[in-house]
Parts: C-alpha cells; structure tokens; sequence
C-alpha cells in the first residue's frame, strides 16, 4: 500500500457524499487521520480528481486532538461546536 492509499480512499467516500450535500446547508466534513499523516493529507487534495473537494468545507482533524480533548467533548460537547474547534481548515 503506498502511504496516501487510505487518504485517497477516504477523500473519494467523502466525494460519493457530494451530491447529497450539496442540497443542504454547507455541512463540514471531517479527515481524522493520525497526526504525521496531515501532510499527506493536504498532498491527496492537490490531485486534479479533487479539484471538487475546494467546494466542500473540508477540514482536518489530528487523532492527537481528539484523545486530548475527547473528555471535554463528551463532557461539554452539544452539536457541532467543539469538534469545529479542533480541526484545522484544508482549503
């Protein structure tokens, strides 16, 4: 497997989802992938078969920020807020 395989499989499920997106409010996605993978991550979404990806709000979330926060999450958490809090913007 070469390392942007998972990243490419996961950003084409995220692309299979688009259509049914698209006709609702602008709804954030999420990339959760281990830290040292980010990179990688934002490699994969300069590939010409994601150009589609740029009108999704895409976003990036490291594992490390969820194990470091996910007690306040579950603790404090109530819809969308805190998990936008922690991810980083792709586009």
């Amino acid at each position: 497997m070469t390392p942007g395989t998972s990243i490419y499989s996961g950003i084409l499920r995220m692309l299979d989802l688009a259509p049914e997106l698209s006709a609702q409010p602008a709804h954030a996605l999420f990339l959760v992938a281990p830290d040292a993978r980010e990179g990688d991550v934002r490699d994969q979404l300069l590939r010409p078969a994601f150009s589609r990806v740029a009108d999704m709000n895409v976003r990036f979330i490291a594992y490390s920020e969820l194990e470091s926060h996910r007690e306040n999450i579950a603790r404090f958490g109530q819809g969308m807020k805190a998990i936008e809090a922690i991810a980083k913007q792709l586009k």
